[in-house]
Parts: structure tokens; sequence; C-alpha cells
């Protein structure tokens, strides 16, 4: 099993990004994939999920209306498309499977906003 998040990097406040996910190894469409993130010295937190088939998704308060969820089950890719970026977005980025057989994690990717 692989999970391999791309596309972190840095952008200045206002910008946008786009992280992915591909993932290999197990039955991608039939996992709900989630991205999470974790800020020096705070907690891992979760910032949005889809469900397996794409039709539904839920984000954190805290992104909601900037950020979106979306995958692509024929390349067994989730990505996270990241709008109106904050300083207080600075943080890893790390993609999560999760079904059946249990939750898989990415090492992560490092997204820096700049002030």
């Amino acid at each position: 099993v692989q999970v391999v998040e791309s596309g972190g990097g840095l952008v200045q406040t206002g910008g946008s990004l786009r992280v992915s996910c591909a993932a290999s190894g197990f039955t991608f469409s039939l996992y709900a994939m989630s991205w999470y993130r974790q800020a020096p010295g705070k907690e891992r937190d979760l910032v949005a999920r889809i469900n397996g088939a794409g039709g539904r998704t839920n984000y954190s308060d805290s992104v909601k209306g900037r950020f979106t969820i979306s995958r692509d089950n024929s390349k067994n890719t989730v990505y996270l498309q990241m709008d109106s970026l904050k300083p207080e977005d600075t943080a890893v980025y790390y993609c999560s499977a999760n079904g059946l057989r249990g939750t898989y994690w990415g090492r992560g990717t490092q997204v820096t906003v700049s002030s």
C-alpha cells in the first residue's frame, strides 16, 4: 500500500495551491479519502473528507468555502484545491485512506503561506 502526497510549496497570502495524493495497493474507490493537517506544536486536524464515490464531502469550519476536495477514481488520486490561503493554513498536509481493511497514511507535504 502506498499513499503519496505531492504539490506542497510556498505561496503568498490570498494565493492558491493544489495538493494531490496518489494511492495504490488497495481498491481506491472503496475507501473514503481525507486530508489532515498538522502545524508545529499542534495536533493533526481533519481538513476535508470525501466518500468513495465522490458524492459526499465534509470540511472543517476553518476551510469551508475556501478549500475543495475531489477525487478521480480512474487515477487513484485525491486532490485538495486550496484558495484564499491564509498564514494559519501553514502546516504539513497529510492524506489518509480509510476503509474496511484499516487506515493508511501518507508522509505529508509541506504547505507554507507567507504573510
